[in-house]
């Protein structure tokens, strides 16, 4: 292909999968089949035509759009929401992908022949979630969930990569080297999370020490500090032999819970990139894979996606949940939810580029059983939330036609409050409210339309006030504006 063709495909490829977002949010279709749909028709089974077989090149390509989607993943990580749920979410990150693995593993040696090694290979790859693909089949289908289902599944989705990551680079290592035995794992797993925990908080307090410091000429060189800042994260962390995955979760939650210069900025850029990344990652993956070589595994696809979804995730959320506060509803509802995602296929390239899986059984198995998780459990979430009655309406995050941006300089931070029902605001103007003086009501938001306010502006209830406030003064003026 000349150069100019493929700046052609790639302009192309970016256009059409933003254009099919649309698609995703309004039928419930999850974003990843789009683009890898999109990704297989430019193949050389497609009308595309473009022949695409190398596997070190795509494992290279989702390496680095994992690293950024986590770290956006953290970036958006509220602590202060997580704190009920961290152990159970901890716990099922990390017990429960092990229990993933093994018992699916254990099945894909029953069902399909294959060594206990390769079984739990296979039960390691495919033992992460992606909560992304869950939220956009609710937002879609206007249905939300219960508290603490939403920040537990965020959490939990967004913590449980480096296992399976961990997990499938242990199982190839045991392959290429009978002679090992699995509790040679156990130490090479301490040594990964505690290095990942370390270089991810000592790196993102040392990339806010420096930003709040540095005075670049140019605004749009602090996107691209960031930028290098993440695969920096990664690649020592992962140099020094801890999981860089787990490090750059780890820094975007610190990052995303704490004040530095051009927050917000950083944010809307890492949303953008994240985008970006999903979108290349996911093509590529649609590119590698041969779409008629999927029929050879269509049978023993859905055999191993029936045995994961009906007993390998449940096991493990039951056994990893046993102590937790969820009842049985949520419990089910958390077993079902477990969507496989761009994880598992990025993670069937690592056997490929290890000699492991010359004739990409393993590759096709795995997509297989991710396009039928996604289809078969993606388009069912809204029945089943309403089903066991978890479901919730929906709170969709509001936008406003201003913006503030917190920098340590200022003790001032822009929040939005609602007027409770019952309020005894309700009613009054702003005036008599008896706000701390520096406290300042910027805008009102009632029902979808703004009002710039005055002193002689009347609170009605439900109203959402978007208010500069000083930091000190935030107990006062919630005890003012949800007093009954």
């Amino acid at each position: 292909m000349s150069i100019e063709q493929i700046v052609i495909l790639a302009a192309v490829a970016l256009v059409a999968s933003v254009m099919l977002s649309k698609v995703s949010e309004r039928f419930g279709v999850p974003a990843l089949l789009l683009f890898l749909g999109l990704g297989m028709l430019a193949g050389s089974d497609g009308p595309g035509g473009v022949y695409f077989d190398n596997a070190r090149l795509s494992q290279a390509l989702g390496t680095v759009a994992l690293a950024y989607i986590l770290f956006a993943g953290g970036l958006e990580t509220d602590v202060r929401s997580m704190r009920t749920v961290l152990k159970s979410a901890l716990s099922l990150s990390t017990l429960g992908v092990f229990v993933t693995a093994l018992v699916t593993g254990a099945c894909a040696k029953w069902a399909l022949g294959l060594s206990w090694l390769e079984g739990f290979l296979i039960g390691s790859i495919v033992s992460s979630t992606d909560a992304a693909a869950v939220f956009a089949v609710l937002r879609s289908k206007n249905v939300g969930l219960k508290e603490p289902l939403r920040p537990f599944l965020e959490l939990e989705s967004g913590s449980n990569d480096p296992m399976a990551v961990f997990l499938t680079i242990g199982f190839i290592g045991l392959i290429k080297n009978p002679d090992r035995s699995m509790a040679s794992m156990v130490p090479l797993f301490f040594q990964q999370m505690v290095l990942g925990l370390l270089f991810g908080y000592v790196m993102s307090k040392l990339f806010i020490w420096v930003i709040n410091r540095i005075k670049l000429d140019y605004e749009g060189l602090y996107p691209v500090l960031c930028l290098g800042w993440v695969l920096l994260i990664y690649g020592f962390t992962a140099a020094a032999g801890g999981s860089g995955f787990l490090a750059v979760y780890i820094a975007g939650i610190i990052l995303g819970n704490f004040t530095f210069s051009h927050k917000k900025s950083l944010m809307r850029f890492q949303d953008g990139i994240a985008w970006l990344m999903q979108i290349v990652m996911f093509f590529t993956l649609g590119l590698l894979v041969f779409p008629k070589q999927l029929i050879a595994v269509a049978g023993q696809g859905l055999l191993m996606s029936f045995l994961l979804i009906a007993v390998g995730r449940p096991v493990s959320v039951f056994l990893g949940l046993a102590l937790s506060r969820f009842n049985l509803r949520e419990k089910l509802l958390i077993s079902w939810v477990g969507l496989r995602g761009s994880v598992p296929i990025v993670l069937a390239t690592f056997p490929l580029q290890a000699g492991l899986d010359q004739n990409h059984f393993i590759f096709n198995l795995v997509f297989f059983i991710v396009i039928t998780s996604v289809l078969l459990q993606g388009t069912t979430i809204p029945l089943f939330a309403r089903w066991l009655g978890v479901d919730a309406p929906l709170v969709r995050k509001r936008r406003y036609p201003i913006d503030f941006e917190d920098s340590e300089n200022t003790d001032m931070q822009l929040v939005d409050f609602i007027v409770p029902y019952g309020a005894k605001a309700a009613g009054q103007p702003i005036l008599k409210l008896g706000l701390p003086k520096d406290s300042l009501i910027t805008l009102v938001s009632r029902n979808e339309e703004f009002i710039m306010p005055s002193g002689e502006t009347v609170l009605e209830e439900g109203d959402v006030l978007l208010m500069l406030v000083n930091k000190t003064s935030l107990p006062a003026v919630r005890r003012i504006l949800e007093a009954r």
